[in-house]
């Protein structure tokens, strides 16, 4: 993985880091991993960390018996709470292997895959995690998180699109839209679609970061910084916004982002 472009200087500042983070993964190739929660590209959810305590409770429930797939979710939250994402797509293997009929736990499972970067994986565990007489909106967007990550645009729209129709204006499918949209090189629509994302009541610092990211594509710097400005310091908008120049003044950059949509798998 490459190294981000931004730095944030000051921990506590959690909103702005989000923010400056998802601007700096885009500017990176690796689209996709901009935004968090489970109805979102390649995240399970950002949850407080767990303690040691109810960490060890959790494991011992599930290792008493590997085939209770509740058990297996909430020890693999515990587990991606405190950072450790590759073993809580273990435990929902697990579990998911001992349950192929159980929707809920293949979606858990399909979405850990996405954040883990085993994205051709993530695809056929999600297509089999809900039906098209019941479709979840949730697993429409990681089915698209998915697509999008290997570099098919055309097709990670769809699924945002179909998700959109279950679950109109959701900030996070918008936003995630207008990011397929930016790596499609319709930064016009991409725009559109953020600002539209942006304006949700439940639209957060990173819907805005997204944002700030595309208009900083397209030469709109001052608009750029006065978003990121909502959400983070003048020293760390400055930053980010120093950042998305250099991208902008390199189109074969920009070219090469927009045919891979990030890396392979990672």
């Amino acid at each position: 993985m490459m190294t981000a472009l931004i730095r944030i200087a000051r921990p506590e500042i959690r909103a702005g880091r989000r923010a400056a983070l998802s601007v700096a993964l885009l500017a990176l190739g690796l689209a996709g991993c901009n935004t968090s929660g489970p109805e979102t590209t390649g995240s399970i959810g950002d949850r407080p960390a767990t303690s040691r305590q109810d960490v060890e409770a959790l494991a011992e429930r599930f290792n008493a018996n590997p085939g209770d797939g509740r058990a297996a979710v909430a020890y693999a939250r515990a587990l991606r709470a405190n950072d450790q994402i590759s073993q809580a797509s273990a435990v929902l293997q697990q579990a998911a292997l001992r349950n192929p009929k159980d929707t809920f736990l293949l979606g858990a499972y399909g979405k850990s895959l996405v954040e883990v970067g085993r994205y051709r994986e993530a695809i056929d565990v999600l297509a089999n995690a809900h039906s098209p007489a019941a479709p979840d909106w949730r697993i429409l967007s990681a089915q698209g998180s998915a697509s999008a990550q290997l570099g098919d645009q055309v097709r990670a729209q769809g699924f945002y699109e179909a998700a959109l129709k279950i679950r109109p204006n959701e900030p996070s499918l918008l936003s995630n839209l207008g990011l397929s949209y930016a790596l499609s090189r319709n930064l016009d629509q991409a725009e559109q679609t953020l600002r539209l994302a942006a304006d949700q009541p439940g639209a957060d610092a990173r819907v805005r970061a997204n944002l700030a990211l595309v208009l900083g594509l397209k030469g709109r710097t001052a608009d750029a910084e006065a978003i990121l400005r909502r959400d983070m310091s003048p020293a760390e908008a400055a930053a980010n916004v120093a950042s998305l120049r250099k991208l902008a003044a390199e189109p074969n950059r920009l070219k090469a982002l927009s045919k891979a949509g990030g890396p392979g798998e990672g």
